[in-house]
């Protein structure tokens, strides 16, 4: 059985050892540049201590905060990594086609461009998307409640950690459409299917809105609201690609 696998360990590791070697390329890259990407991270959260500000005189006190010793060097290579990871995320995704690649059709495989095309696009767009529409609004609402009676003192550590996430969350999300098609292509689900699981995928798409998004209803909305619209998109391309067939057709 070990040696029936082996090949495919292999050739894992083969794209597993590319991929790392990319975003580790990309990560010494962004290291160079971290200290203007760090400002385009905290620029949304410094919109918002100053909009706060214009509001409240306490909060014109707050400010962007360390508490470790070495953690603006931490923040610089958390900054790092997840810049060179979505500067290597075509690369990653052209080897992760390549390893599905030898048990497609011909047909299939021509496939890799519109793949690593469409779902760097798309994984860009749900970045794009949480960075200019939905963390304005989490963090103004966030840091405006109880400004009149704390001075918001934010921790750059977590911060960052809280602003990934969302940002990892959001460009994943996005890729439903990308991934659905190739399903589709590979005969694995249709649109029937979709449609049955629809009410199933509402729960889970808000549950998942939940967990990513700040604590507050609007934020977790303009994250579910646009899952949901790209639940309908998939269907619509299942539908094109692999339709359910009717009982005559079977």
């Amino acid at each position: 059985m070990f040696e029936d696998i082996k090949p495919h360990l292999v050739e894992l590791r083969k794209r597993l050892g590319i991929s790392v070697a990319a975003i580790f390329v990309m990560f010494v890259l962004a290291f160079i540049f971290h200290q203007g990407i760090l400002e385009w991270i905290t620029e949304p959260l410094n919109d918002a201590l100053a909009e706060v500000a214009k509001v409240s005189e306490k909060a014109a006190n707050g400010m962007i905060t360390t508490h470790q010793v070495g953690g603006a060097f931490f923040v610089a290579i958390k900054v790092s990594f997840f810049a060179g990871l979505l500067a290597a995320l075509p690369i990653v995704l052209y080897q992760l086609w390549l390893f599905v690649a030898p048990g497609l059709y011909d047909t299939e495989k021509k496939m890799v461009i519109p793949f690593v095309a469409g779902g760097s696009f798309m994984f860009f767009t749900g970045v794009l998307f949480a960075y200019y529409i939905v963390t304005p609004f989490g963090f103004q609402f966030l840091i405006t409640f109880g400004s009149f009676l704390y001075t918001p003192l934010i921790n750059i550590e977590d911060y960052v950690g809280f602003f990934t996430k969302i940002m990892f969350g959001f460009g994943i999300a996005f890729e439903l459409p990308v991934f659905a098609y190739f399903l589709a292509l590979l005969g694995m689900v249709n649109d029937q299917n979709m449609k049955d699981f629809f009410k199933y995928a509402v729960i889970i798409i808000f549950v998942v809105a939940a967990l990513l998004t700040p604590p507050d209803v609007l934020t977790q909305l303009l994250m579910a609201g646009p899952l949901v619209l790209l639940y309908g998109l998939s269907i619509l391309i299942v539908r094109s690609v692999n339709p359910a067939k009717s009982d005559e057709e079977d």
